[in-house]
């Protein structure tokens, strides 16, 4: 995968369920070799918008292009040649091991006529040194740390070798070390010229290793654009109905944001 991989432009997208509409009217590119992180309050349609970027939920309107091809046009096997997709909380087939985990990730490039290839083996190994997998590949999903079984399952979606990479909250359940682990691999994928889209709820890691923040309020997009130039503190107020302070990291600037305690008194609804 090369910097040359077409990257993601979002049209007019709506989305939703019957008699209840999600996502509205929205709008994004995200250029090849970059991070998007979707932040903002539960419930305001970002998990339904990466699904629906991943052609798991069908929009009511809008296109979802990958190098100028709307993924929606597509069957189901030809997007997954493009689009690939980490759900917040994937199931494993039970005692699988690593090596066998990453495999699935061929799925989408088998058929009738094409069984298991040298590409596909290889494409297994390029996926396990990528995450620094490749010394666990025989060992059992469920007997590793989650930190580990996290970059297991990152391998498995980079196996499947598609220029968009999407995943759900990849840091939920991890703790701080293990967080920042997967956040730089999340950064190592893009600088091979993948696109990748990420929800996330830590808004201060999401302004570090994102290129672009994309917050979210009610199913529509509240602002977009680069960290640094996003996040403020009247902006984390509406989404979150908090008060901070925005401080610049040491390091690089990149804002970090700090919740002031809340006033004495009944606690806002």
């Amino acid at each position: 995968m090369t910097a040359t991989s077409p990257g993601l432009e979002v049209r007019a997208l709506h989305a939703g369920y019957p008699g209840r509409p999600v996502v509205h009217d929205v709008e994004l590119t995200v250029p090849a070799g970059q991070v998007a992180a979707v932040v903002g309050p539960n419930g305001c349609g970002k998990s339904t918008l990466l699904r629906t970027l991943a052609r798991l939920h069908r929009p009511r309107s809008g296109t979802v292009g990958v190098g100028g091809v709307d993924i929606w046009q597509l069957s189901r096997r030809q997007a997954a040649h493009r689009v690939a997709l980490l759900p917040q909380s994937p199931r494993a087939p039970e005692a699988v091991t690593v090596a066998g985990l990453v495999r699935y990730g061929r799925h989408p490039h088998q058929g009738l006529l094409r069984q298991w290839s040298r590409e596909d083996e290889r494409a297994v190994r390029e996926a396990l040194e990528a995450t620094g997998t490749a010394g666990l590949a025989g060992e059992r999903l469920d007997e590793l740390s989650g930190g580990q079984r996290q970059r297991c399952w990152l391998a498995m979606v980079l196996a499947q070798h598609t220029p968009v990479v999407l995943l759900d909250e990849p840091t939920s359940a991890l703790d701080l070390g293990h967080a920042v682990d997967v956040l730089e691999l999340v950064r190592e994928v893009a600088a091979t010229g993948r696109t990748v889209v990420m929800v996330q709820h830590d808004l201060t890691a999401a302004a570090r290793y994102a290129d672009t923040l994309v917050a979210m309020k009610d199913g529509r997009v509240l602002a977009q654009g680069p960290p640094r130039d996003t996040v403020d503190e009247a902006l984390v107020k509406e989404l979150y109905q908090v008060e901070t302070d925005i401080l610049p990291a040491p390091a690089d600037a990149a804002p970090v944001v700090v919740p002031r305690p809340r006033a004495a008194g009944p606690r806002p609804k």
